[in-house]
């Protein structure tokens, strides 16, 4: 499913025009990038948390050139779904 048919399907169950479902969306998008960018979680009750979560240090290797290289430890989003979210959707995959 992509952002459009997100908004397509909004417009659908709600009578909003498209446009304000989009501007909507894209809004709300922005403002999970905004609060993550700022080191800060995102809790959605009932649907999961927008986490940063940080990677250590680590040691790599280059298999082609056979060097190892450092991996500075680094912060990355990651999104955590809720337990009821999981279980619905394991009760519904076949």
């Amino acid at each position: 499913m992509t952002k459009a048919d997100i908004v397509n399907e909004i417009s659908k169950n709600t009578g909003i025009e498209k446009i304000t479902v989009q501007k909507t969306v894209e809004a709300f998008m922005e403002a999970v990038k905004d609060s993550m960018i700022r080191n800060k979680n995102v809790y959605l009750r009932g649907f999961g948390s927008f986490v940063v979560k940080k990677r250590a240090k680590k040691t790599a290797r280059n298999i082609s050139k056979n060097t190892t290289i450092i991996i500075p430890a680094h912060f990355i989003p990651s999104f955590k779904p809720a337990k009821s979210f999981v279980n619905k959707v394991k009760a519904n995959v076949k």
